[in-house]
């Protein structure tokens, strides 16, 4: 089994049992925004990007007591990488969290790839559907998710690293506007 197979079975098996805004679903989607971004993008380290997208969240703090990137440390070393590559795959990972590095642009393209995925993922149809999920796995009413969309969402179009990764968030961003224009509409 190549090292990509093989995440992406970790990724399934890691989360099994979460729902909602952070599962195995999501890391996919990931995954696949990587990859279109990278087909996009000037050449870059496509094996970088995957493993980077595979692993943004397994040590996701919201999901998992660990430290120092534990669970994803774990599984590059049990694969036998070397502690450059782990380090360069770590460093896109720990480049991914909104929260974390709001302003923060990755060094590498690899990293800025893997960051634009993520955010792509936060906006949209599925960036809507995930905002709720999450508003209810944490008791917040729906005037508090929405509020989610100002601190967030609605600041990714213009944060992303990329050509491609702008392009795609252009039509997501003005999904997200329609949203909120139907959702006021409604509750006028």
């Amino acid at each position: 089994m190549d090292i990509i197979e093989a995440a992406l079975a970790f990724v399934q098996d890691l989360f099994q049992d979460t729902s909602g805004s952070h599962d195995a679903a999501h890391t996919l989607r990931v995954y696949w925004n990587a990859l279109r971004i990278a087909s996009g993008e000037p050449p870059c380290d496509t094996e970088l990007v995957a493993l980077g997208a595979l692993l943004h969240d397994a040590d996701d703090p919201k999901l998992f007591r660990t430290e120092n990137n534990q669970n994803a440390r774990a599984f590059l070393d049990a694969r036998g990488v070397s502690p450059a590559r782990t380090a360069q795959i770590l460093e896109i990972v720990n480049g991914v969290s909104f929260s974390k590095n709001r302003d923060k642009r990755p060094a590498s393209p690899e990293g800025q790839i893997v960051q634009d995925a993520d955010r792509l993922d936060a906006i949209g149809a599925v960036g809507i559907a995930r905002a709720f999920a999450y508003g209810g796995e944490h008791g917040r009413s729906l005037e508090d998710t929405l509020k989610h969309f100002d601190e967030k969402l609605l600041l990714l179009k213009d944060r992303m690293n990329t050509e491609t990764a702008r392009a795609l968030a252009l039509e997501r961003h003005a999904f997200l506007l329609r949203f909120l224009e139907e959702y006021q509409s409604e509750t006028r």
